[in-house]
């Protein structure tokens, strides 16, 4: 029997932590076996900045994918992002020894890894090049130099860059999970990935997702990575100016956002209101809804604006770098309600929401379609390309003869410690033992006689 390949992502996110389990079905759509959701304790702005708590997180999102699907998970494709990612357009060539030969996928890779070599800022890392447009032997805009003649090869490269020390502690929590980390993709490619069709990375297209703790941007035109951005706000402060907007707490905030938020005031009358209940007995508190997609529709505006500077930045004001399919929206801020139209009202550009159906196969649950898991989904399209078996059914694997718990390597190290303390003491303990067992003996006695003298006197 043919093995599967099975594919894992794992979107580790601001606001929630999803694991993904999936395969290619019969028509080359992904079918998804399983998915696992946790709350995301841990991560600010996509940065992990308590490892403890980031590992328990993703455990409880490994449990319930595995549990959900009937598959162990072996290995991971995981989503980077934060504030530290930035882009640098740089370009390269290799000189062939022979020019009669043809170009192979090996002078590709020699071009990459020469790249990969450049000298970056101190704690910085290459997470990836990517290639755009070759030219050989002078002759430019070559798109697939494969199976062509030339002495000198010459690229133009996207690279991407990343805080070293960010990316060693995301794969400090896999590892302390139980996992291995089978790769690292850049979160707004994972997303382009399930929401871009290829016409729209021809014609010229901006992605913008809208994520609990960042905005990602990705830029496409002639099918080619351009610009890519990482914007250090996303839903998580627009429920921060609710909170203090409307003197609530968090949680009631993140409810209003969700279930009455527009990000168009003009969309609510003036006597819409919605009733929040008070806090321990407290009065319930009155929030107009007008005033609530004001607050809501200042802070997005300021999203926007940020977003579209960067896209000015790439060049889309250039008649030749023109976007003509506009911008595309997704993640979970991408289900606000109006945003579409804000969007576009803001940079003029066509908008559309983008779902992750494309690629799904057409059985898929309709909550996986949702624009919150845009990024999981193309970490598992990711994944698939590895070609590698991420995950193997739970019948394969030998039945532990008790639940086994993945215990986090900085909680073992504790334990370790803990069980060395218990053993000292209870060595002292012993030796103690027969000298002071009459006195404390005696010292209990006659504390139990007082309890029994109080409740006596009591009754």
């Amino acid at each position: 029997m043919e093995k599967e390949n099975i594919a894992v992502g794992l979107d580790i996110g601001t606001t929630k932590i999803v694991a993904m389990i999936g395969k290619k079905n019969e028509y080359g759509k992904l079918e998804i076996l399983g998915v696992g959701k946790s709350k995301s304790l841990g991560v600010a702005r996509g940065v992990v900045n308590n490892i403890t708590q980031t590992i328990q997180s993703i455990q409880q999102a490994i449990q319930e994918a595995e549990n959900n699907s009937g598959y162990k998970i072996k290995d991971v494709v995981v989503g980077i992002a934060g504030q530290h990612i930035r882009s640098i357009q740089h370009t390269d060539y290799i000189s062939r020894n022979n020019p009669e030969e043809v170009i192979g996928g090996n002078d590709i890779q020699l071009l990459i890894d020469q790249v990969n070599k450049l000298a970056m800022l101190p704690g910085e890392e290459i997470i990836h090049v990517l290639p755009q447009e070759f030219k050989i032997d002078g002759q430019t805009e070559i798109k697939e130099p494969i199976g062509m003649y030339g002495g000198r090869l010459e690229s133009s490269f996207h690279v991407v860059v990343g805080q070293a020390s960010s990316i060693r502690n995301v794969g400090r929590c896999i590892q302390s999970s139980g996992i291995e980390l089978s790769g690292l993709t850049l979160e707004p490619l994972a997303s382009a990935d399930a929401v871009l069709s290829q016409e729209e990375k021809e014609a010229g297209v901006a992605l913008i997702d809208i994520g609990g703790g960042t905005t990602d941007l990705a830029i496409f035109k002639d099918g080619i990575i351009r610009h890519t951005a990482v914007i250090p706000f996303g839903g998580n402060v627009i429920t921060d100016d609710i909170k203090e907007g409307c003197s609530i707490i968090e949680k009631q905030a993140e409810l209003l956002k969700v279930k009455f938020g527009s990000a168009w005031p003009g969309e609510n009358k003036d006597n819409e209101i919605v009733s929040i209940p008070g806090l321990r007995g407290r009065e319930p508190k009155e929030i107009s809804l007008k005033n609530l997609s004001k607050i809501i529709h200042a802070r997005v505006v300021e999203i926007i604006e940020q977003v579209f500077t960067e896209v000015k930045a790439y060049g889309h004001e250039d008649p030749r770098k023109k976007l003509i399919a506009g911008i595309v929206l997704t993640g979970g801020g991408a289900q606000l309600q109006h945003i579409k139209q804000l969007v576009e009202y803001i940079t003029g550009m066509d908008t559309r929401i983008g779902y992750p159906n494309e690629h799904l196969a057409g059985n898929s649950d309709e909550e996986i379609s949702s624009p919150l898991y845009a990024t999981a989904v193309g970490l598992v399209m990711n994944s698939i390309e590895n070609k590698t078996q991420s995950a193997v059914r739970m019948d394969v694997v030998e039945a532990p003869k008790a639940p086994v718990y993945r215990q986090p390597v900085v909680q073992q190290e504790m334990q370790e410690v803990v069980t060395a303390v218990e053993e000292e003491v209870r060595e002292h303990a012993k030796k103690e033992e027969s000298t002071e067992n009459k006195i404390r003996r005696s010292f209990f006695d006659r504390y139990v006689d007082k309890i029994k003298d109080f409740l006596d006197n009591a009754e």
